[in-house]
C-alpha cells in the first residue's frame, strides 16, 4: 500500500523555521543533518502523525517559499487549538469558524508566509 511519507514546506531560514515548528506548533525532530552542497535536511513529525514535513528549499525552488501551501493540518479541536497557538505567537489569518464544507477550519501562517489549513471535518 502506498502512503505519503513526507511533505516539505520552502523556508528562506531553516534556523528560524525549525524554531517555530518546534517550539510553537509543537511538531519533533526527526532528522537534521547535512544534505550536501551547504544544504540541511530537516525532518519533523507533528505529535501523533504519521506523515512528516521537510523544511528544505532545493536550490532554483525559491520562488515557492511564501503563500498558500497544499497541506492541510488537522487537530480535534481546532478552536482550543487556535487559542494555544496565538498564545505562543502564530500568526492567524482567518479565526476558526465553521466552513461551507460542514467542518470548523482556520488559516495559519508561519514565518517565511507559507499559509496553511488548520481543520477537523467531524467537529
Amino acid at each position: 500500500m502506498i502512503r505519503v511519507s513526507f511533505v516539505s514546506i520552502p523556508v528562506s531560514n531553516q534556523d528560524v523555521a525549525l524554531q517555530f515548528y518546534t517550539e510553537k506548533l509543537g511538531f519533533e525532530v526527526v532528522t537534521d543533518q547535512p544534505f550536501g552542497n551547504g544544504t540541511r535536511w530537516i525532518q519533523l513529525r507533528p505529535p501523533g502523525a504519521q506523515t512528516e514535513v521537510v523544511l528544505f528549499t532545493p536550490p532554483g525552488q525559491e520562488e515557492r517559499i511564501g503563500g498558500y501551501q497544499n497541506i492541510a493540518f488537522t487537530c480535534e479541536d481546532v478552536v482550543g487549538t487556535c487559542k494555544l497557538l496565538k498564545e505562543r505567537g502564530v500568526n492567524f489569518v482567518k479565526d476558526a469558524e465553521r466552513a461551507n464544507w460542514g467542518g470548523i477550519e482556520a488559516i495559519f501562517k508561519d514565518p517565511d508566509g507559507n499559509t496553511f489549513v488548520l481543520a477537523n471535518p467531524n467537529e
